[in-house]
């Protein structure tokens, strides 16, 4: 059975694509690609049919990440196709929860720094991050946003990884 992940922002051309590549690297180093589908979205569709902001096919580049990507809109009827919708920020997760048609779909949207870990194997988030799980928007600023935001969809990432794993193995049980 595939499981299946999409990562939202505001527009889909820098935080949830550089999370989308990102996540699928490690999902692919994990020997998970085969079961594991990903994609990202727009809580708005401003940029819809625009390629990924340069800076951010820049950072992902230069990082070593693939990224072909063209910004869509997320639709509430793919909440029934997603197992997992990860917002960027507390914006997006309430944006999303706003659209679930159901209870159900609306408990699938996770914050993407809530699965950030102290160390490979913990479960619980680190603790470090208080309550600001957002990562913050780059769009407006240089080059060393988009850097940092590599950076925290990095960190959660390999949470993420292990959360996803951990649900396969469940439903192969």
């Amino acid at each position: 059975m595939t499981y299946r992940v999409c990562f939202v922002c505001t527009g889909n051309i820098c935080r949830s694509p550089m999370a989308e590549y990102v996540f699928r690297a490690r999902v692919a180093e994990a020997g998970l690609a085969d079961r594991v589908e990903i994609d990202s979205a727009g809580t708005g569709g401003w940029h819809e049919g625009e390629s990924a902001d340069p800076r951010t096919v820049a950072v992902l580049h230069d990082h070593g990440y693939d990224c072909d990507h063209v910004a869509r809109r997320f639709q509430p009827s793919w909440f029934a196709r997603r197992d997992l919708v990860i917002a960027l920020d507390a914006g997006h997760l309430r944006a999303l929860r706003r659209l679930a048609p159901t209870q159900e779909d609306a408990r699938k949207v996770r914050l993407l720094r809530a699965y950030a870990h102290r160390s490979p194997g913990a479960l619980a988030p680190d603790p470090d991050l208080g309550d600001d799980l957002d990562v913050p928007d780059p769009y407006y600023g240089g080059l060393d946003g988009f850097e940092e935001c590599l950076e925290m969809v990095e960190e959660a990432s390999a949470g993420l990884v292990a959360a996803v794993r951990e649900h396969l193995e469940g439903r192969a049980a």
